[in-house]
C-alpha cells in the first residue's frame, strides 16, 4: 500500500498528517509556534519558524508510523496566506520576515492606489479589490519602507512554494497563491497580469515564471532532505495551495454552491463560483481543485477565533486555573457552562470582534474591537457569550455580501476548525445564518486535504474520488426559530455599529499612531 503526506502551515502551528490512499490516518503530528507582533496591527514571520516546524512534523509522522520510506509517495503543503511572500535574493536567502495576512501596515499604500490607479480596471483583471490584507499592498510598502530590501530582493514566494523549494530546489507558486495576492494577478487568464504590475511599479520578475495547479508535482526530494526527513529521495512534492481553499477541498467541496465556514484563529467563509464579481467586496482566487475553471470566493474576520482567544486569556484566569484542576479540562468549555443560561443577544451586548482591524465585508484596517450596550448587570460570562456571537454575526454578514455574487447556496454550510468543537457555538452558528450545520467526523481539516492534493498529484486517486473527499460529514444541528428570530434583530443592530462608530475609531486610531510615532522617536533619541 502506497502513502502520501499532507501538511498544513498555520498561523500558529503546523500539522502533518500521513495517510493511506482512503485518507485513512497512520500517523499525526503537530508543532507550535509564536505570531511576531512588533508593532500595533503589524503580523510577521521569518520562514524559518514554518521551516522547522515542517521538519519537525514530517520527521515525527515517518518515525510514529515506522512505514518504509519507499512506501511514502508524495508530500503536499498547505499554507496560511502569506501576504506579500516572502521576499528572497538570488541565493533564495529570506531577506525580511514575511508580512502575513494578519498585518494591516500598508495603509499610505492602499491610500496611494485608491488615488493613483484605475480601480475598475483592477477590479475587472483580479477580481479583487484594494486592502492592506492583499499582498500587492505589502509589496509596495516593503519599497517603500525597506528600499535596501526591495533592491536586493529577487523573487516574492508565498510560503507553500519556499517550503516546497526547499524540498525540492524547484520554484513554483500555485495558482491559489498567486490569486490571493490580489492586484498582479489575471483571474480570468490565470496568469500575472504585465498590465497591473507595470501599473503599480512592481518589477515583473520578481513574480516567480512558473505558475502551476495545486495537484501538480512541482519536483522531488532532495537527498540531502530525504536523508534528514527519513524519506526516500526522489518522493514527488505536490505544490499545494492557500489553506482556506485547502481546507474547503478537505470537506469535500468541489461544485458551485457548496460552501464552508473554517473558523480558527481567523474565520474564512467560501464558495465554489465560476465568475467573481469585485464589488462585492469578497476575495477570489483559483481553487485548488480544478483551478483553470473553478474560483474560490471568500469573506472573512481577521480576528475570529483570536476574538475567543483573547477574551480567555484577558480576563477568565478563574476558568483558566480551575481547568487546569481536571483532568482534560477546558476553560471553554468552564465558559460554555456559564452562558448557557443566556439568552440569544447576550441581554443586550454587541460585540464587534474587529481586534486587528477588519476584512470583509467593511475592509477597514483602522476599525476596532467594542463591546456596546454595558451595563452594571451584565457579567463576564455576557461578555464571553456575546464573543461568540460576534463572530458568528460577522460570518452571517459575509455570507450576505457573498450571496449577491453566487450561483446558488447550498442549504447545508459546512463548518470547520476549532470552533467546531463546541456544540453551544454550532448551534449559535445556525441560529444566526439560518443554515443547517455540519461539521467533519475525522477532525481534520487543511493537512488532510493536501494529503488529498498529494495523492490526486500522484495518481493514487482518481477525480471521482477527489470529489467525493476523505471526509465524513455530520448533520450537527439546525436553527431553532425562536433564536432565530432575536438574533435577526441583534443581527441588524451589529451592522449598523460600525458605521456609526467608524469616525471614531478612526480618531482613536489616528492619535495612537500619533503617540506611538512620538514614544519611538523618544526612544532613537
Amino acid at each position: 500500500m502506497d502513502y502520501v503526506i499532507g501538511v498544513d502551515i498555520g498561523t500558529q502551528s503546523t500539522k502533518a498528517l500521513l495517510v493511506d490512499h482512503a485518507g485513512s490516518i497512520v500517523a499525526q503530528h503537530a508543532s507550535s509556534y509564536e505570531l511576531d507582533t512588533p508593532r500595533p496591527l503589524w503580523a510577521e514571520q521569518w520562514p524559518s519558524v514554518w521551516c522547522d516546524a515542517v521538519t519537525e512534523c514530517i520527521q515525527q509522522i515517518v518515525r510514529k508510523s515506522g512505514l518504509p520510506a519507499g512506501r511514502i509517495k508524495a508530500i503536499c503543503v498547505s499554507s496560511l496566506y502569506g501576504g506579500a511572500g516572502i521576499p528572497v535574493d538570488r541565493q533564495m536567502k529570506p531577506l525580511h520576515p514575511c508580512l502575513i495576512w494578519m498585518d494591516r501596515r500598508a495603509n499610505d499604500e492602499v491610500r496611494w492606489i485608491n488615488e493613483t490607479v484605475d480601480l475598475e480596471r483592477l477590479y475587472t483583471i483580479t477580481g479583487n479589490s484594494v486592502d492592506s490584507y492583499y499582498g500587492f499592498t505589502k509589496m509596495l510598502w516593503i519599497k517603500k519602507n525597506r528600499p535596501d530590501i526591495w533592491k536586493r530582493t529577487h523573487l516574492f514566494l508565498p510560503p507553500n512554494a519556499y517550503i516546497n523549494y526547499l524540498l525540492c530546489g524547484e520554484i513554483a507558486v500555485d495558482h491559489s497563491s498567486a490569486g490571493n495576492i490580489g492586484g498582479i494577478y489575471d483571474v480570468r487568464q490565470r496568469c500575472w497580469s504585465e498590465e497591473m504590475l507595470d501599473c503599480l511599479g512592481i518589477p515583473a520578475q520578481m513574480m516567480p515564471g512558473r505558475l502551476v495547479n495545486s495537484s501538480d508535482v512541482v519536483g522531488r526530494l532532495l537527498p540531502e532532505q530525504a536523508a534528514h526527513l527519513g524519506l526516500a529521495a526522489g518522493t514527488a512534492i505536490v505544490a499545494g495551495g492557500v489553506d482556506a481553499a485547502v481546507a474547503t477541498f478537505a470537506a469535500g467541496v468541489t461544485s458551485a454552491g457548496n460552501h464552508v465556514a473554517m473558523i480558527g484563529t481567523s474565520m474564512c467563509w467560501g464558495y465554489i463560483n465560476q465568475q467573481v464579481d469585485a464589488h462585492h467586496g469578497l476575495i477570489s482566487m483559483p481553487h485548488v481543485y480544478n483551478s483553470r475553471e473553478d474560483l474560490y470566493i471568500f469573506g472573512g474576520a481577521i480576528a475570529a477565533g483570536a476574538s475567543v482567544s483573547w477574551f480567555r486569556e484577558g480576563f477568565c484566569q478563574a476558568e483558566i486555573a480551575a481547568a487546569a484542576q481536571l483532568e482534560g479540562g477546558d476553560a471553554h468549555q468552564i465558559l460554555e457552562e456559564e452562558i448557557k443560561n443566556i439568552a440569544p443577544g447576550a441581554d443586550g451586548i454587541i460585540f464587534l470582534p474587529y481586534l486587528m482591524g477588519e476584512r470583509s465585508p467593511v475592509w477597514d484596517a483602522k476599525a476596532s474591537g467594542a463591546f456596546i450596550g454595558l451595563s452594571l448587570f451584565h457579567t463576564r460570562a455576557h461578555l464571553y457569550r456575546a464573543v461568540l456571537e460576534g463572530v458568528s454575526f460577522a460570518l452571517r454578514h459575509n455570507i450576505e455580501a457573498g450571496a449577491k455574487g453566487a450561483q446558488s447556496l447550498d442549504a447545508k454550510l459546512i463548518v470547520v476548525g476549532g470552533a467546531a468543537h463546541s456544540d453551544l457555538w454550532m448551534q449559535m452558528i445556525a441560529d444566526v445564518t439560518g443554515y443547517q450545520v455540519y461539521t467533519i467526523e475525522e477532525n481534520v481539516e487543511a493537512a488532510l486535504g493536501a494529503a488529498l492534493l498529494a495523492a490526486v498529484g500522484i495518481g493514487l486517486v482518481d477525480d471521482n474520488a477527489a470529489k467525493k473527499g476523505w471526509v465524513t460529514l455530520v448533520p450537527r444541528t439546525t436553527p431553532d426559530s425562536v433564536a432565530r428570530v432575536r438574533y435577526d434583530h441583534a443581527f441588524s443592530i451589529y451592522c449598523d455599529v460600525y458605521p456609526a462608530l467608524k469616525p471614531i475609531m478612526h480618531r482613536l486610531q489616528g492619535g495612537y499612531s500619533q503617540n506611538a510615532l512620538v514614544s519611538q522617536n523618544a526612544e532613537s533619541v
